[in-house]
């Protein structure tokens, strides 16, 4: 018997972060670090209106000033075929708007100068001359008779609506709500929030007119599916464009969609012939950039006397502003959402949804979740909490009596998923054993004796990541498949170039240990890069989780690709048969005599100096991953708080998170998602929120408005975990990036619901702010 050679930085070891060398002493390579010779300067001039139409704009004036180069108008781009563009959900987008503008801070016209602070001067000297028009805020006022038509420019839409959309079964879920001995009903809305990015938006467009090559270097979070929309939008040959994504200050998302400033940049260094710089500011981001949620919901759940769920009904209007622009796989117009079934074994479900053009920013990301999974999560803990108050039953049992049994995997849900596998039993134990559930009951019934305003939430959820099947999972027809290109050098070194791109994940390092997995050469010889459509495999980048579940997996098999022709050098160095070779991680070896062996920096070498005849010299692969189907990370979250009921403000007292990812391949990363997850959650339950006047003014569009959670009001988390393989990945990995903030944001909420169970209170919109809930109690007369 062979001993297992240790190789340092396999799969379950926390090795540390290797592209953090850098980070830490401040050598990253952002977009606004990039200076290239002769560069330019451009300023977007944006709406101060919502919904007003253009009757002019004046640009002598800005013409004149000091640096300016060229000042681009909707006419400009128009002249050149540039005034709208597709968007991710095959509707359309101005660039620059001739007609009229449909949001405050549409992009109207661009100035590009010699300098940031001359493009801006002169931005602010452009005058345009609007008539207004009656803005629409909400999808209410959308379909509202009489309502003014938003999206006038396209032919026979004559209403705001975008689409309908369902799933499920109409008939037998009707047929169960009539037989049901209860249904309890929830109307709740999760409003638009931000991702909110510590870096913004941004790029720089070198086109170079005497190759034709146009290299844009651009804060996006997926390259190649860019530079396809960019081949389509703008005309030029797609081997002529050149993508870079260099070191990214964070995503969540909002780095997917193609922005009008990137096409406008792009146009103006073909024109100009120089490279055009555009960096957004953070109220440019805000109010501008792809969003996250804006979904009205309601969900009816049917329970029988026994307390067991038997139908879901759901409707959902989507509020997706001036043009549908969400990034999302184009067979589901309201993303994912139809896992709304969570983790319940419930018979049958019903889904509908209508989307809506709004007099608001377009855009609907994936902020830190698998395409409206969050929404979908929320929408269902919340129903539970509410559905165990209403029958008076405890919330922790009501879920167990209706949790999907361990033994029913995989698990077709009444909406067409296919759950691989899970243990919500164990998982939810494993919390409440850590909180101490039965105790902290006892705890809170004692204090409510006292007076004191108390509460436990659960939120039990179930994620459904790494889009996706290509026959299911498309964006703009592009299949959703990732790739991995390993090189091994003859030293026995690695480079593995990637077609995701990490914006803080860690994919230097995880993906280094995939490799390190399956072929023993160490994570720290095993080189990772990202971002660059000319050197990398074509991908459909990093979001919605889909990165270890469908780029790791694509890593784990090309390193087996590779592992089988190394298995063939081996066999040919140690004179042997294929079949009488054993591996080991690090090295093959003859069956029966461990010491004949060959390492894997030996059959490296091998591979470019002695291969066996016939053989292809080298030690390299490509392979794109087409997954079979998707991944279910899931777990429970457990959070106790205290409410002041002189002045609303709640307190979280305890936060326990266990989470099921199935394999973790650097445990430590995780955490650090986890952690990460579980404060965006906290911030969007009680802090984050981008709402608008009847004018349609964002408010919300600076970090005074738009508060984000710091240390100081973040609470401690306190983690714990199971692990449920997911059986059809190469290494079992299901993903964790979103679960925390999809899990997290009903825990927070129900927990304050429980609170204020007693008063009769079954319902405050997040977020959950000191102003409400004072309102609430008072409503029920505890602050009169």
């Amino acid at each position: 018997m062979a001993t297992e050679v240790h190789v340092h930085g396999r799969i379950g070891q926390s090795i540390k972060r290797k592209e953090d060398g850098r980070f830490l002493r401040g050598k990253g390579n952002y977009l606004d670090d990039i200076e290239l010779p002769g560069m330019l300067h451009m300023a977007i001039l944006r709406s101060p209106h919502a919904h007003a139409r253009i009757k002019s704009v004046d640009t002598a004036e800005a013409s004149k000033m000091p640096g300016v180069v060229a000042v681009v108008t909707g006419e400009l781009m128009a002249q050149h075929k540039l005034a709208w563009m597709p968007t991710l959900s095959y509707d359309t987008q101005a660039v620059l708007a001739t007609d009229k503008v449909r949001f405050q801070g549409q992009e109207v016209a661009a100035v590009i100068a010699e300098t940031r602070y001359q493009a801006e001067d002169a931005r602010d000297a452009v005058v345009v001359d609007y008539d207004l028009l009656p803005a629409v805020t909400s999808p209410e006022q959308a379909k509202a008779q009489g309502a003014a038509l938003i999206r006038d420019d396209k032919e026979n839409q004559k209403d705001n609506h975008i689409y309908h959309w369902e799933s499920g079964n109409q008939e037998t879920t009707q047929a169960a709500f009539a037989k049901a001995d209860k249904v309890i009903r929830l109307h709740t809305f999760y409003p638009r929030c931000h991702p909110a990015p510590l870096e913004t938006c941004g790029c720089i467009a070198d086109v170079n007119g005497a190759t034709g090559k146009a290299t844009i270097y651009m804060t996006s979070q997926a390259p190649h599916a860019i530079r396809t929309v960019f081949a389509l939008v703008t005309g030029l040959p797609e081997q002529n464009i050149r993508v870079i994504s260099p070191d990214i200050g964070g995503g969540f998302g909002n780095k997917v969609p193609v922005y009008p400033g990137y096409v406008v940049a792009t146009a103006a260094s073909l024109l100009i012939g120089r490279p055009v710089k555009w960096v957004e500011d953070r109220s440019e981001n805000l109010i501008s950039t792809g969003f996250a949620r804006d979904f009205h919901m309601t969900g009816d759940l049917a329970v029988d006397k026994d307390g067991k769920m038997l139908a879901l009904r759901v409707h959902l209007d989507s509020d997706n502003g001036a043009f549908f622009s969400d990034a999302q796989p184009s067979k589901f117009k309201a993303g994912l959402f139809h896992i709304v079934t969570g983790s319940y074994d419930i018979p049958t479900a019903h889904v509908t949804a209508d989307g809506y053009y709004t007099n608001k920013a377009p855009g609907g990301v994936a902020y830190r979740c698998s395409f409206r999974v969050t929404e979908a999560s929320y929408l269902i803990e919340r129903l539970v909490t509410n559905a165990a108050i209403e029958l008076g039953v405890d919330q922790a049992e009501f879920r167990r009596k209706n949790f999907i049994r361990k033994e029913q995997f995989p698990y077709h849900s009444a909406t067409g998923w296919v759950y691989d596998s899970g243990d919500y039993h164990k998982a939810m134990d494993v919390a409440l054993e850590q909180l101490g559930y039965d105790e902290m009951r006892r705890d809170v019934e004692a204090r409510r004796k006292k007076g004191e305003v108390t509460g436990i939430g659960i939120a039990s959820f179930t994620e459904v990541v790494g889009a996706g099947h290509g026959a299911d999972f498309d964006i703009l027809g592009l299949r959703m498949f990732d790739s991995a290109e390993l090189r091994v050098h003859p030293t026995g070194k690695a480079i593995l170039r990637m077609g995701t791109k990490s914006q803080g994940q860690g994919h230097e390092t995880t993906f280094a240990q995939i490799v390190t997995e399956e072929l023993g050469i160490p994570a720290a010889d095993v080189a990772v890069e990202e971002g660059d459509t000319d050197t990398a495999p074509y991908g459909l980048g990093t979001y919605a989780s889909r990165s270890t579940p469908v780029a790791g997996a694509a890593t784990a098999m090309v390193s087996r690709k590779l592992r089988d022709k190394a298995r063939k050098i081996a066999a040919h160095l140690l004179e042997a048969a294929d079949e009488d070779l054993e591996w080991e991680t690090g090295r093959f070896y003859v069956k029966g005599s461990p010491d004949k062996a060959k390492t894997i920096q030996e059959i490296a070498f091998a591979a470019y100096t002695n291969v066996p005849e016939g053989m292809e010299a080298g030690l390299e692969g490509v392979h794109y991953y087409d997954p079979p189907n998707m991944t279910y990370p899931f777990g429970t979250y457990a959070v106790v708080v205290d409410v002041d009921k002189g002045t609303g403000q709640v307190k979280v007292r305890r936060v326990v998170a266990v989470d099921d990812c199935g394999v973790r391949i650097n445990p430590m990363i995780v955490e650090g998602q986890i952690h990460g997850g579980l404060a965006e959650g906290y911030g969007i339950a009680f802090m984050e929120l981008i709402t608008f006047d009847a004018d349609g003014n964002c408010i919300g569009s600076n970090f005074t408005d738009y508060l984000l959670p710091t240390a100081v009001e973040t609470p401690r988390f306190e983690l714990g975990e199971t692990t449920t393989p997911s059986p059809h990945h190469p290494l079992g990995a299901k993903g964790v990036g979103e679960s925390p903030t999809v899990g997290s944001p009903a825990a927070y909420v129900n927990a304050v619901i429980d609170a204020l169970a007693p008063y009769g209170v079954r319902n405050i919109d997040m977020p959950v702010t000191s102003d409400k809930v004072w309102a609430a109690l008072r409503a029920a007369g505890v602050n009169e």
